[in-house]
């Protein structure tokens, strides 16, 4: 068993900033990759290395615990090969913004995106323009943003308006919102590969479940040939929303922590 007192007794000051300066060069790590798809493989390559770091103290495995400390310089110089495009995205953003140091608080925009999204959703619906709006979650889209037009601008019901007004060269595609800012519009997604969506639905509706198959963004989308509203979340689509139910499920989005369940899918809208 591992001596906790003695542990304790030996814990000085210096121990304290020890262990602040690792969590601060972990925590920047998981922001610096924050907005790429590569936050999550390594938020579980660091849960890992914790998990077996505390194993090999705990039980004393010697021979396990030599095959990974002979292993850790090939891991350090494999991360930036695996990592490179999203590295290089991150440090150009960083330099940039001060997205390392940026604190937002997701929940606050809620209400005011779900009156901006609600409210060009059903104007755009009321004259058939079709629409694919894509808001952002934890897993970053940086990959579908790059193959459209960066726009960087602040939410709007007129901006949304004007990208999705027929025969503009914006129209037709996705726009990628990123918490109060619309990053960028006629951007490519990939479309669901399930046979029961290519019978059922269209290609606007199809890129919605794509996105959300392999992200945990929420995708609204407007149909053009029923002028009805739907949403997707998780690779799951629900048709014919109103005003209400889109400014619920808008805002719950925007709740952190929130799991996307059949239960919750039911409350929200």
């Amino acid at each position: 068993m591992i001596d906790v007192f003695g542990i304790l007794s030996r814990f000085t000051w210096q121990s304290a900033i020890d262990i602040a300066l690792v969590a601060a060069i972990f925590y920047g790590l998981l922001r610096l990759f924050r907005g790429t798809p590569a936050v999550t493989l390594l938020r579980g390559v660091l849960l890992i290395l914790v998990v077996i770091s505390i194993i090999t103290s705990v039980l004393q495995l010697s021979a396990f615990e030599w095959l990974l400390r002979n292993s850790l310089p090939a891991i350090l110089i494999a991360l930036p090969v695996i990592f490179q495009p999203e590295l290089r995205r991150a440090l150009e953003r960083m330099g940039r913004t001060g997205l390392l140091f940026r604190w937002g608080n997701r929940e606050s925009l809620g209400e005011q995106m779900a009156d901006y999204l609600v409210a060009a959703a059903f104007q755009l619906a009321e004259h058939r323009h079709g629409a694919l709006i894509v808001l952002e979650g934890e897993t970053g889209l940086q990959n579908y943003i790059e193959t459209g037009v960066m726009i960087d601008g602040i939410v709007s019901t007129q901006l949304l308006l004007t990208i999705f007004f027929p025969n503009t060269p914006l129209h037709d595609g996705a726009v990628i919102l990123r918490d109060n800012r619309v990053v960028a519009a006629k951007c490519v997604l990939p479309l669901s590969s399930r046979p029961s969506a290519e019978v059922q639905y269209g290609t606007r509706h199809r890129a919605a479940l794509g996105i959300t198959e392999q992200s945990d963004a929420l995708a609204i989308v407007v149909s053009e040939e029923t002028g009805w509203v739907s949403v997707a979340r998780n690779g799951r689509i629900v048709r014919r929303l109103d005003e209400r139910r889109l400014k619920r499920v808008i805002e719950s989005f925007y709740q952190p922590r929130r799991i996307w369940t059949r239960e919750s899918q039911g409350a929200a809208i």
